[in-house]
């Protein structure tokens, strides 16, 4: 889940506590860590579907009043609008110190082959493209090799847990570890 710029001096400090964001349905779940995008980790306390929305919300997802929340939740369409109670929590990610490691044993690219063989044909070819076109929109990268946006995000979540890739802003990058599976499987195996 990712946060705006401007908000996470406030999430940082503790002063904003709270997210809404319109989904269709869930995008994340109680008891999750998710990244926020500058390396922290945020781990959800609860979420819910609300349609009320109070000023003491408002400000605790970093609003003045309910009104300006809800014009920017209107100006991003008309799904359900979920609440999403969080904490700053501990940053230490272990896919992180495993995406940094660019040394690869032979176990490990035995290891890396195996998953990716496993998960299918699209594996090796959406490691490239990001390799190719880092802080793409997810959005403009899954057409490129013929899949739907949500089946992207999924297939690149299942790279980003063995290391491979590093989520952006905007896009994605590959990890050391990536780089160094790459240029170790450009030779055959």
């Amino acid at each position: 889940m990712l946060f705006e710029q401007r908000l996470r001096e406030g999430i940082a400090d503790g002063t904003i506590t709270l997210a809404f964001r319109r989904w269709k349905r869930s995008q994340v779940k109680p008891g999750g860590r998710y990244r926020m995008g500058d390396g922290r980790i945020a781990g959800v306390s609860s979420v819910e579907v609300v349609t009320a929305i109070t000023d003491a919300d408002a400000r605790a997802a970093g609003f003045p009043d309910a009104a300006t929340l809800r014009r920017d939740l209107d100006a991003r369409g008309d799904d359900p609008i979920h609440r999403i109670a969080f904490h700053l929590a501990d940053a230490s990610d272990p896919r992180d110190a495993l995406a940094d490691s660019a040394e690869l044993s032979p176990d490990d690219l035995a290891g890396l082959r195996t998953r990716m063989a496993r998960f299918g044909p699209w594996a090796l070819p959406t490691l490239r493209l990001i390799a190719e076109r880092p802080g793409v929109r997810a959005g403009d990268l899954a057409p490129e090799i013929g899949q739907e946006l949500r089946e992207f995000k999924i297939n690149v979540r299942k790279l980003k847990n063995l290391g491979l890739t590093i989520s952006l802003e905007t896009g994605y990058r590959v990890s050391p570890r990536g780089r160094a599976y790459l240029d170790m499987t450009q030779a055959p195996p």
